[in-house]
């Protein structure tokens, strides 16, 4: 598909603060995340706060918690299984699972893209880890690039790519189905978030259109 259309560039530190800090943590309405990889994301506590004064880091998933709360959508897709970390914090966090959250694995997942709102996209190099998307300190993080961009034919094009892959609509014609952990196409419903794939709702994801006016409408 050939656009011209405006984008931006984002690399190595700009991920933490443009992407996850920026745009990921004021979400909405929705979140979609797509990574072959897939850690426990830490960021900077919330200003005000007296783990902020100290310092302290935590957890992404403690702030998906207060997004969940709030009415976001949060819907990531990954290729290998979370890291050890990440589940430890999915299992501490007892208000997460379906329908506000969810997990799907598939092992063929290798893109990484973060939609947010139904309103941009972030294409790029980063996995969702600490050192992709710039939360590890100087001489640590990756190098990493990637770009976002809000026109609305891509978006169209990103979602509904991620969507066939969420729904399990590829799952058919796999060739690694034997050694799928769970095929999309065949998924019971989880008992815990801190499984590989957790979280599971039936029907198709919010309209994007229907999101990016909500996005803009908040602001």
């Amino acid at each position: 598909m050939r656009r011209v259309t405006e984008l931006s560039l984002v690399s190595d530190r700009e991920h933490y603060d443009d992407l996850v800090v920026r745009s990921l943590c004021r979400a909405r309405v929705s979140i979609w995340i797509a990574t072959a990889t897939l850690k426990d994301v830490h960021i900077e506590a919330p200003v005000g706060t007296a783990a902020r004064a100290r310092g302290r880091y935590v957890s992404l998933v403690e702030h998906f918690v207060s997004l969940v709360r709030a009415g976001v959508e949060i819907r990531i897709l990954h290729g290998a299984a979370p890291s050890r970390r990440l589940r430890a914090s999915l299992a501490a966090a007892q208000e997460l699972g379906a329908p506000g959250f969810e997990l799907r694995q598939c092992p063929r997942v290798h893109l990484k893209l973060v939609v947010v709102d139904g309103a941009a996209v972030y294409l790029g190099s980063a996995n969702f880890t600490g050192a992709g998307l710039g939360a590890k300190g100087e001489g640590r993080r990756n190098f990493e690039m990637g770009v976002v961009l809000d026109d609305d034919v891509l978006l169209d094009a990103v979602q509904s790519r991620f969507d066939r892959i969420w729904s399990g609509r590829e799952c058919g014609a796999c060739k690694l189905r034997s050694i799928c952990p769970k095929p999309l196409d065949q998924r019971a419903a989880p008992t815990s978030p801190t499984s590989a794939s957790a979280g599971v709702s039936p029907g198709r994801p919010r309209k994007r259109r229907a999101s990016r006016r909500a996005g803009r409408g908040s602001k």
